[in-house]
C-alpha cells in the first residue's frame, strides 16, 4: 500500500479503543502496591525517595501484565532489580561527564533492542528500564543517595511481588484460559464439521495450550490435577474428528451413515465445551447434568451394533473419539483428575538458567540483514539523538524526548508508527486533563501522591483496552508524581508535550530512515513453512514403513515444527499487510493461495497420522520410499520458493507412475491428496 495509507491505517489503529475483558482485581492489587511504597516512602524517607520507589513498584506492574507464562512474582523482581542497576549505573556515569553518560545511554540502550531476540516481554522489561532510567538518574545528588535510590526502586519490585504472593488472583487463572480455548476451539472445529467436512482449522489455541503447560519445577507439583493431561488429549483428539468427517476416510458425503457422523461430531463439540467450561472455572456442577445425552451418544459408537452405520476407518475412528472424549472429562474435572507428576511435566527453565539460551539468541541476530540488529540500531540512534535535541532546546528535562522514543519502538513498522500517534495523543489527553486539575485543586505533596495512584491505578484497569488509553493515565500519572517531588506543573507540561513530539518524529524518521520490513521476508517464511510441512507427512509416513521401529516421538517433533512455520508465517503477513512497499514478487492473492494450499497439504497428512498402524501390523509397501521422496521434493521446493522460482514436482509424480498394481493400499489415495496440495502451491506462485 502507498505511504499516506500506511500512515492512515497505522494512525487508525494507534488510537483504537478495544472492548476486552478486565481483571479489576488485578488491577487493585497492583494499585495497593504503589500506594503502599509511596506512602511509606513519603512518611519516613521525603518525596525523593518516595518518587524512585514509585517508579519500581509501577514498572515491576507493568512487567506483570506482559504476556508471559512464567510466575508473575519473578517478572516483578526481574523488572524491580534490573531498573535499580540501570539507575545505579546511570547515575555514576551520568553525574560525572554528559559524554560518557551518553555513551552509556547508547550501550544501554542497544542491549535493550537486542533482548527483542529472546521475546516481547525481555524486550519491553529492557526499553521500560531504559526509559525510566533517563528520568532516575536525575533524582539524586550524590552516590550514597544513588545508592539509596536504587535500593528503593528494588524496594518498588519487591513489594509488588510479595502482593502477588500473598493476594494471589485466579492463582492458575491464564492456564486454565489457555487450556480452555484450546478445547473451546476444538469443539468449534467439531460443529463446522458437521456442515464442511474438510474445515481448516487454527492450531494457534492448541500451540498457545502448549506453551502454558510448561512449568517451572516448583509449579510442577503444585499444578491443579485438571491442567495436566487435557492438552495432550486435545492434541490426539483433532486428527480424529478430521478424519472421522472426512468423505475420503471417513464416511460417505451423503447417506445415514454421514447422519450418524454428525451426531457424533454434536456431542464431541458438547463434551469439549463442558469439559473447557470445568477448566477455566474449576467446577463442574451444571456441566455435568448438560453433557449426559451427548456422553450417551457416544457410548453408542462402542456398542457391537454401531457397524450397522458406521464401517471401516469411520467406525474406528468413532470408537477412538468417544475413548478420548472420556479421557478428557475425567482429567479436566477436579477431583477426578490424576495428581500431576514432576517428572512428566514439560520443565521451564529458571531465569538463570535461561542466560545461556537468551545469550546464544542475542548473538545470533548479530548478522546483517537481521531484523533485531536493525532495531538495536534504529532505536539506540533514534534515543542518543532524541537526548542530544533535548539538551539542546530550551526546555530543560531533556529525558522526555529519548523516553518516547524508547517506549514506541518495536522491531516492526505497524506498532512503531502507531505506539507513536497513540503516545502523542495520550499525553496530549492526559498531560492536559492532569494540568486542569492541578491548576484547579493545587495539591500538596500527599495529594499529588494519591492522584499518581489513582492515575496508575485506572491505567492498570484500562491497560489492555488501547496503547493510547494506557498513556493517557501514564502522562497524568508522571505529572502528579513529579509534583508530588516538587516539580511544578508548568515545568513539565510543555515540555513534556513538546519532547514527546520530537521523540514520536525520532522514531516515525528512524523507521522510514532505516527500515526493516516484512514484506521481501515472506518468501523465506513461506519456504521454512514449505520445508518444515514437507518434513512432517514423511515422518507420518514412516509410521507406516516401519510401524514397529519408528518413533512416535518424531511426528510429535515434526508436527510442532510445522505450528512454529505457520504461526511465523501468519504472523509475518500480518505485519506485512500493512507495510508501504511493493509486495516484492509476492502479491497478496499468492500468499493467500500459497497458505492454503499448505494447510491443505499439512491437514491431508494429518490424516493420515490418525489412522496409525499398530506396531505389530506389516510395514506398508510403498511407504518408505514415498516419505523419502516427499521429504527431498519439499526441500526442493522450499529452495525454489526462496529463489522465486515456481516448485516442480516431479519426482513425486515419477514415483506415483512406477506403482504398477497391486497399488500400494492407502497410499495412493493420500499420495495423490499430497501432490494435489502441491501443485496448488505451485499455481499460486507461478506469475
Amino acid at each position: 500500500m502507498s505511504w499516506l495509507r500506511a500512515l492512515k491505517e497505522t494512525a487508525r489503529s494507534g488510537m483504537t479503543i478495544e472492548r476486552t475483558a478486565l481483571e479489576p482485581l488485578v488491577a487493585l492489587r497492583a494499585t495497593a502496591g504503589l500506594a503502599l511504597v509511596i506512602g511509606l516512602g513519603l512518611a519516613f524517607l521525603g518525596p525523593g525517595a518516595a518518587t524512585s520507589s514509585a517508579f519500581g513498584a509501577f514498572m515491576a506492574a507493568i512487567a506483570t501484565y506482559q504476556p508471559s507464562w512464567r510466575p508473575r512474582p519473578v517478572l516483578a523482581l526481574a523488572s524491580g532489580l534490573t531498573l535499580a542497576v540501570s539507575t545505579f549505573v546511570g547515575y555514576l556515569v551520568g553525574s560525572r561527564n554528559t559524554v560518557a553518560f551518553l555513551l552509556l545511554l547508547a550501550v544501554w540502550t542497544f542491549v535493550a533492542g537486542l533482548w527483542w531476540a529472546v521475546g516481547s516481554t525481555a524486550g519491553i522489561i529492557a526499553s521500560g528500564n531504559v526509559a525510566i532510567m533517563l528520568v532516575t538518574v536525575t533524582l539524586p545528588t550524590s552516590v550514597a543517595q544513588a545508592a539509596g535510590h536504587a535500593a528503593m526502586i528494588a524496594a518498588g519490585g519487591i513489594v509488588q511481588a510479595l502482593l502477588i504472593v500473598l493476594f494471589p488472583v485466579r492463582r492458575w487463572g491464564a492456564q486454565r484460559d489457555a487450556l480452555a480455548d484450546a478445547l473451546a476451539a476444538e469443539a468449534d472445529y467439531a460443529r463446522r464439521l458437521r456442515h464442511d467436512p474438510v474445515a481448516p482449522f487454527d492450531p494457534q489455541p492448541l500451540m498457545r495450550a502448549r506453551d502454558a503447560a510448561a512449568v517451572t519445577a516448583r509449579q510442577a507439583r503444585r499444578r491443579p490435577a485438571e491442567l495436566h493431561g487435557a492438552r495432550g488429549l486435545a492434541e490426539r483428539i483433532r486428527p480424529v474428528l478430521a478424519s472421522l468427517a472426512d468423505p475420503a476416510v471417513g464416511a460417505p458425503a451423503e447417506g445415514p451413515a454421514r447422519d450418524r457422523v454428525r451426531e457424533l461430531l454434536a456431542a464431541a463439540a458438547t463434551v469439549l465445551d463442558a469439559a473447557a467450561h470445568t477448566v477455566r472455572h474449576g467446577e463442574h456442577g451444571e456441566g455435568a447434568r448438560r453433557v449426559a445425552p451427548a456422553l450417551a451418544v457416544l457410548k453408542a459408537a462402542e456398542a457391537p451394533e454401531a457397524a450397522e452405520a458406521l464401517r471401516g476407518p469411520a467406525l474406528r475412528a468413532a470408537r477412538r473419539l468417544a475413548a478420548l472424549l472420556d479421557d478428557v472429562r475425567e482429567t479436566a474435572e477436579p477431583g477426578l483428575g490424576r495428581t500431576a507428576d514432576p517428572a512428566e511435566a514439560m520443565l521451564r527453565p529458571t531465569l538463570r538458567a535461561l542466560l545461556a539460551p537468551a545469550a546464544r539468541a542475542v548473538r545470533a541476530e548479530l548478522r546483517p540483514g537481521s531484523p533485531i540488529l536493525r532495531h538495536a540500531l534504529r532505536v539506540t540512534a533514534a534515543v542518543c539523538a532524541g537526548y542530544l535535541i533535548g539538551r539542546a532546546l530550551p526546555f530543560g528535562h531533556a529525558y522526555w524526548a529519548p523516553m518516547a522514543s524508547v517506549m514506541v519502538m518495536r522491531p516492526d513498522f505497524t506498532q512503531t508508527w502507531s505506539r507513536a500517534v497513540a503516545r502523542f495523543g495520550g499525553t496530549l489527553v492526559g498531560v492536559g486533563a492532569a494540568t486542569a486539575i492541578v491548576r484547579v485543586a493545587q495539591p500538596d505533596t500527599y495529594l499529588s501522591g494519591l492522584l499518581a495512584v489513582v492515575s496508575a491505578g485506572l491505567m492498570f484497569v484500562l491497560m489492555r483496552t488501547g496503547y493510547a488509553v494506557a498513556q493517557t493515565f501514564v502522562s497524568a500519572y508522571v505529572v502528579f508524581l513529579l509534583g508530588m517531588g516538587g516539580v511544578r506543573w508548568d515545568q513539565t507540561v510543555p515540555d513534556r508535550i513538546a519532547l514527546t513530539l520530537v521523540g514520536g518524529v525520532l522514531a516515525m524518521v528512524a523507521y522510514a530512515v532505516y527500515p526493516a520490513w516484512e514484506t521481501p521476508r515472506l518468501r523465506t517464511r513461506l519456504a521454512d513453512w514449505t520445508a518444515a510441512v514437507g518434513r512432517y507427512a514423511a515422518a507420518v509416513l514412516g509410521q507406516y514403513a516401519d510401524p514397529a521401529g519408528a518413533r512416535r516421538a518424531d511426528v510429535r517433533e515434526a508436527l510442532l515444527a510445522t505450528r512454529d512455520a505457520r504461526i511465523a508465517w501468519q504472523e509475518a503477513l500480518a505485519r506485512a499487510e500493512g507495510e508501504p512497499v511493493r509486495h516484492r514478487g509476492l502479491s497478496r492473492a499468492a500468499a493467500d493461495g500459497a497458505g492454503e494450499a499448505l494447510a491443505a497439504f499439512g491437514r491431508n497428512a494429518m490424516l493420515l497420522e490418525a489412522h496409525f498402524p499398530d506396531r505389530d501390523a506389516a510395514p506398508v509397501p510403498g511407504a518408505a520410499e514415498l516419505a523419502r521422496a516427499l521429504r527431498e521434493a519439499t526441500a526442493e521446493g522450499a529452495k525454489a520458493v526462496r529463489e522465486r522460482r515456481v516448485p516442480r514436482w516431479e519426482g513425486l509424480r515419477a514415483l506415483r507412475a512406477s506403482w504398477d498394481a497391486p497399488e500400494p493400499g492407502v497410499l495412493r489415495g493420500a499420495s495423490e491428496q499430497l501432490l494435489e496440495a502441491l501443485d496448488e502451491l505451485s499455481e499460486a506462485l507461478r506469475p
